[in-house]
């Protein structure tokens, strides 16, 4: 006597894989949607200057040249700004970390009342318009005499990195056990050597991370670096103070030079960026 088993119903399997399908293509777009730009930059700013003139512009430039961003490092005040930029984005991390990583910390291992609305009050400062803090803040700092200065650019870098470092920070030292600090708490290390010894350690992958995505965040802001500084820009605001009357060689140099760091940052600390929450890529 043989039984007959019922027909398998292949249906969910093929909706599975049409969804795997679609996001998959949706990725893609998106990811060609952000790639296009960065990579017709990255042409023109190795192009030829005679290149960069033709009309209609071929998809692939005619003429490579080193000219293009030759001429962008030698313009006034790019070699002052890139420096600029480079202080304003380290001392961000700086302060970012001293403040934000034990505010994290605390976060991860204490309960208190409020938390919740705590941690999305933090948020709001990120939630306002860049203007609305720093035209006030550029009406202080001219009080105090310290604005068109790096310490000002870097206490403003500062206000819009800390809330990001504080809540990576935290999602960072919950990954880390507790009991690996309770541990180290039993053999004799106080809550501050074991927090010191161990757990800090154990987070500093993450927070090189969380430090990487803070200079990032300090070395692409515009805005507000335009209004508070005058003699002292940082590169993007350069670059942004130059479009109106630069030459179009310079424009196109000048916007790769921007989105450079950003590129290294994705391909070095790509691994560490989702480790940070726990996923390990393979």
């Amino acid at each position: 006597m043989t039984t007959t088993l019922p027909p398998i119903d292949r249906a969910p399997l093929r909706r599975r894989r049409r969804r795997a399908v679609a996001v998959q293509v949706a990725c893609i777009l998106i990811s060609l949607f952000m790639l296009v730009p960065m990579v017709l930059i990255g042409l023109a700013a190795v192009s030829s200057p005679q290149a960069l003139l033709e009309f209609p512009k071929p998809l692939i430039p005619s003429g490579f040249s080193g000219d293009t961003l030759l001429a962008f490092v030698q313009a006034t005040g790019t070699i002052p700004a890139l420096g600029n930029s480079l202080l304003v984005g380290v001392y961000t991390v700086v302060l970012s970390l001293l403040v934000g990583a034990p505010a994290g910390y605390a976060l991860a291992r204490q309960v208190f009342r409020g938390k919740d609305a705590y941690q999305v009050f933090m948020l709001l400062a990120r939630a306002l318009p860049i203007v609305v803090l720093s035209v006030p803040l550029a009406t202080m700092f001219l009080n105090t005499g310290v604005y068109d200065t790096v310490f000002s650019v870097t206490l403003l870098h500062t206000t819009l990195a800390m809330p990001t470092t504080v809540l990576i920070s935290a999602s960072i030292f919950v990954s880390v056990p507790t009991d690996v600090e309770e541990a180290a708490q039993v053999f004799g290390c106080s809550r501050f050597e074991a927090a010191r010894r161990v757990v800090f350690p154990m987070a500093l992958p993450g927070l090189a991370a969380s430090s990487i995505f803070t200079f990032v965040l300090s070395w692409n802001e515009i805005l507000g670096a335009a209004v508070i500084t005058l003699g002292h820009r940082t590169l993007p605001a350069q670059v942004l103070a130059s479009l109106g009357e630069a030459p179009q060689a310079y424009r196109f140099a000048g916007g790769f030079a921007l989105i450079l760091p950003a590129l290294v940052f994705i391909f070095v600390m790509r691994r560490y960026l989702v480790n940070m929450w726990g996923t390990t890529l393979r």
